[in-house]
Formats: C-alpha cells, sequence, structure tokens
C-alpha cells in the first residue's frame, strides 16, 4: 500500500460516465475510468452523493429521499447480465445514444423495464448463491431497509406525494397499518429491496476493483436531507418540525456570492438536544454506512457543524434567517468513539467564522482551497492563493459547484489578467488557463490535489455540473467515449511525479 502523504486524484460523478443507458453507471466505463486513474497516477477517485435522486428535486444528489440507500439509477445493466438476471439480447432494446447530457427521465423509464425483467428473472428460483446474498443482505441492514421499501410504496400509492401529505395512520407510522399495507403489496417491498441489494453488490465490487489499483474512493456527505425523505419520515422527533409534520426550522445560508436573497434549501434542521439526548444515534449510524462505501468523506456544508442558519417557515427568503449554535465537537467525539478513526475532509467554504476553523483543527480534519476564489483585490493575502497554504489541505481549482476553470477565466479570470501572469510569470491564454491551474494546485503544499474532470479536459462553461439557486441544466455533463485518452494520462502522471504526488 502507497503511504505516501501527497496524491492526487480526480472529481467525476459516477453520472457523468459514458453508457448505453442515458446516464454514467457502476458498469464496464467506471472500470475504465479506474484504469485510466491508475495510468495516471491518481490516488483518489471523487464522487458525489450515491443516494437516490428524483425528478421532482432535479435528480440533485444532494437532495435525496434516502441518507443510507442506494441511487438504484446507478445500477448497470449489463453487470446484471453479469449475475445472470438478463440477457444480452434482452438489454440490446434497451441501449439509448450516447450523448453529452445524462437523460435521467430517459433513464428511469429504461431501467425501470429492465429491473421489472431481472426481478421475474430473480425469483424464478436458478439463483440460489444470490439469494443466499440477498437473505443476508436484508438481514444486516434492516435498521433502515425496512422504512425505505415501505417509504417507496408509500409514496407510489399516494402519487408521489410528500409523507406528510398521507394518510395519518402512515404519516405518524401507525405499525397495524404499516404491516398490513407491506403485508398486501409484498411483492413490490420485496423488490425495493432486492434493487438495494443489487446496487450495493455493483458497489462493492467495483470499490474492490478500483482499491486494488490503490485508489481511494473519496465521498462525499450532505448535512441535511430532503423533507420530504424515509429519513425525516421514522425518525419524526429529530427534526424541527410541528405535529403535522410540517417544517418549522428550515435550512439554508445568507446572502452570499451566489445569491443576494441567501439560499432557500427547504429542508429541515436537526433538534441537536434530542440527538445529543440519544446519543447522536442517528448521525453514527449514518457515518457507520458511509464508511462501508467510502475511503475518504467530505463534510459538506461544514459549517453547521459549529454553527447554522435557520429560517423561519412563513419567511420568503433566506434573508430572515439567524445563527443558532451546532452540535461542534460533542458530536464528533462521539462519532470517533463509537467508530474509530476515519479520514474527514471539511468543506470550510463561504461565509466562514473562527469557530468553524477551531472545530475543523481540534480534530485535525483537512480543510478545502479553491484555487478559483484566489485572484482578485486581496490576492496577496488570500486563504485560496498557495503561497499562504499549510498542508492539511485538499486544494481543487474548482468543485461542483463552480464554473470549470475556462469558464472561470472567460466570465471572471479574464478581469484579473495582468494578475495571473505575475503570479504565473508567463502569458496566460485561454486554451491553456486549465494546465497553469493544474500545475499550480499539484505544486502546492497541500497533501491532497484533486481536479475536476472537466478541467483535465480544459471544458468550457458548458460543462459545469451545477450552478447554485438554479434549476437549469444541473447535473448533466457526461463524458463522451473516447474522450479520456493516453495522453491526458501521460501528462498527469508527469505532474505527480514532478511534484511528489
Amino acid at each position: 500500500m502507497n503511504n505516501k502523504i501527497r496524491g492526487a486524484g480526480i472529481l467525476m460523478h459516477i453520472t457523468s460516465l459514458p453508457s448505453a443507458f442515458g446516464m454514467g453507471d457502476l458498469g464496464p466505463s467506471a472500470k475504465t475510468f479506474a484504469d485510466f486513474l491508475y495510468k495516471s497516477g491518481q490516488r483518489y477517485w471523487q464522487i458525489l452523493p450515491l443516494n437516490p435522486t428524483e425528478e421532482q428535486q432535479g435528480y440533485s444528489p444532494y437532495s435525496s429521499t434516502s441518507s443510507k440507500a442506494g441511487n438504484t439509477l446507478l445500477i448497470s445493466p449489463e453487470e446484471l447480465v453479469h449475475d445472470d438476471l438478463l440477457s444480452t439480447e434482452e438489454l440490446k432494446q434497451y441501449h439509448l445514444p450516447n450523448t453529452a447530457e445524462a437523460d435521467f427521465t430517459t433513464a428511469q423509464q429504461q431501467k425501470e423495464k429492465i429491473f421489472t425483467i431481472a426481478w421475474e428473472n430473480f425469483k424464478k428460483n436458478d439463483h440460489p448463491s444470490l439469494l443466499e446474498d440477498f437473505q443476508q443482505f436484508c438481514k444486516k441492514e434492516t435498521n433502515w431497509l425496512n422504512d425505505y421499501a415501505l417509504y417507496l410504496l408509500l409514496k407510489k400509492e399516494y402519487n408521489g406525494l410528500p409523507w406528510h401529505q398521507w394518510k395519518e395512520v402512515y404519516k405518524q407510522r401507525d405499525e397495524e397499518s404499516l404491516l398490513a399495507v407491506a403485508t398486501l403489496h409484498n411483492d413490490e417491498i420485496e423488490k425495493a429491496k432486492f434493487l438495494q441489494f443489487i446496487f450495493f453488490r455493483q458497489w462493492h465490487s467495483l470499490k474492490e476493483y478500483v482499491n486494488k489499483q490503490d485508489i481511494k474512493f473519496f465521498g462525499d456527505l450532505p448535512f441535511y436531507v430532503s423533507h420530504d425523505s424515509v429519513d425525516v419520515w421514522a425518525n419524526q422527533e429529530i427534526f424541527k418540525l410541528d405535529e403535522n409534520g410540517e417544517m418549522i426550522g428550515i435550512a439554508g445560508v445568507p446572502p452570499d456570492a451566489f445569491s443576494d436573497d441567501g439560499q432557500y434549501w427547504g429542508m429541515p434542521v436537526f433538534r441537536w438536544d434530542v440527538l445529543e439526548k440519544q446519543g447522536y444515534t442517528w448521525w453514527i449510524e449514518r457515518i457507520r454506512k458511509n464508511r462501508q462505501l467510502f475511503d475518504v468523506l467530505r463534510l459538506d456544508h461544514f459549517r453547521a457543524f459549529a454553527d447554522y442558519w435557520e429560517i423561519p417557515p412563513d419567511a420568503e427568503t433566506a434573508k430572515s434567517g439567524e445563527w443558532k449554535q451546532g452540535p461542534g465537537a460533542r458530536l464528533f467525539t462521539s462519532i470517533l468513539q463509537a467508530l474509530g478513526n476515519y479520514q474527514f475532509v471539511a468543506e470550510d467554504l463561504g461565509d466562514i467564522n473562527e469557530a468553524v476553523y477551531i472545530l475543523r483543527d481540534q480534530f485535525h480534519f483537512p480543510g478545502m482551497k479553491i484555487l478559483q476564489f484566489a485572484f482578485g483585490y486581496n490576492m496577496p493575502s488570500s486563504i485560496y492563493i498557495p503561497h499562504n497554504y499549510s498542508s492539511n489541505f485538499v486544494v481543487y481549482t474548482g468543485t461542483h459547484d463552480n464554473n470549470t476553470i475556462k469558464g472561470w477565466y472567460r466570465t471572471e479570470g479574464i478581469q484579473h489578467q495582468r494578475q495571473l501572469e505575475q503570479y504565473f510569470g508567463k502569458q496566460i491564454t485561454e486554451a491553456e488557463i486549465h494546465l497553469d491551474m493544474g500545475r499550480l494546485a499539484y505544486a502546492s503544499v497541500a497533501n491532497t490535489a484533486i481536479l475536476p474532470m472537466q478541467d483535465v479536459l480544459g471544458l468550457d462553461e458548458t460543462a459545469k455540473m451545477n450552478t447554485p439557486s438554479s434549476v437549469e441544466k444541473n447535473w448533466v455533463w457526461r463524458l463522451l467515449p473516447n474522450q479520456v485518452t493516453t495522453d491526458l494520462a501521460i501528462r498527469l502522471k508527469g505532474w505527480v511525479e514532478i511534484y511528489n504526488r
């Protein structure tokens, strides 16, 4: 095992991989990308959350219906063939064009048909080994799996309505009523569990393949969960809700660089007093699940562990919220005592105060540095410029919420042309800005350098992954087949060697 402290990686979500089924998945192209990382000398593959996404939330991986379930849209149909649940001939009719944008809606329609065939084939009793594995999975994951399967069933019964608009006996989780509806629809319940089993089976197969190449999977944990989620439905006491399940404390952030009105996320904030009395069990189990999936875990919106922005239910925008004290060190002490040491990364971006840095450093969590934030009037003293770094950080050219480097240069960086050229000591051009910034990240003292795949390729603003506070064209960017070349691998491997990563 390579124990070198300095390392490099690529940020590339699973949905952005090429495939024949409308969006990236856990199949052959994921292993092909892992091979590229290995040839490039990379030590990290960073992705976005793997939890279920839905059309109503724009397929955002940060607005999920479950914090523990897997996104079944990521299931690879080819791997179902490998498990003898489908035939290659059956699959051919479901192939979709390999386009530059994910088509989540069509992919979902096609995969639901594929999953039905696989489920019917599984039930024919000629998969004894798979059946045994499935039964063991259901037993091991019972603490969340039963609730999730029930939640999906009831969502379907209520035509997609959120749980807080269901019939009272279901909303308040009357045991007899839930047992009755589960018994009546047992096949659907079992199918939902089966698809979760297949997702995690495929994920762990991919993770094993990646880890064998000495590459770590770098995951991402959203701080909040959606109001309409199984987590809130099944654990109403730990969220700020009224007796009808409506939110009385809403998550977001105050006005910032992304929005003059702040960001209104529409998710319930936690009742940290209740969580503390419960020994933070829900959080510990959530982290335990993520430890099984990832080797490193980014804690999104780390600010809220120190203090969080709470918006009242009658507010029109996020402006009228107020800061409330978060759980702080008590939560992390409980997590580490229960689970042992683990490699967390603190997303310490945005409007940050000293309490956030104290909490981060108390547990020696690496923070994040974004090169796009480094240039401007305060560049010499900026915390994002490499000459001001210390080593315990992860440096990025940008994240999934930023423009690409080429797009940034066109819209913002060009204003700082003279400063950029002074800093780099050379002429800066649009054609090579991604190379200059990539080298700058690799050359920095930060222990880890991560480049979004779009910046490795030098793509423009049309390849942005997400625009905060916008619902247009988010999460859809995809690699085209053959876009990843040997030349790219040679370049990255050269940087790894010259900058000791």
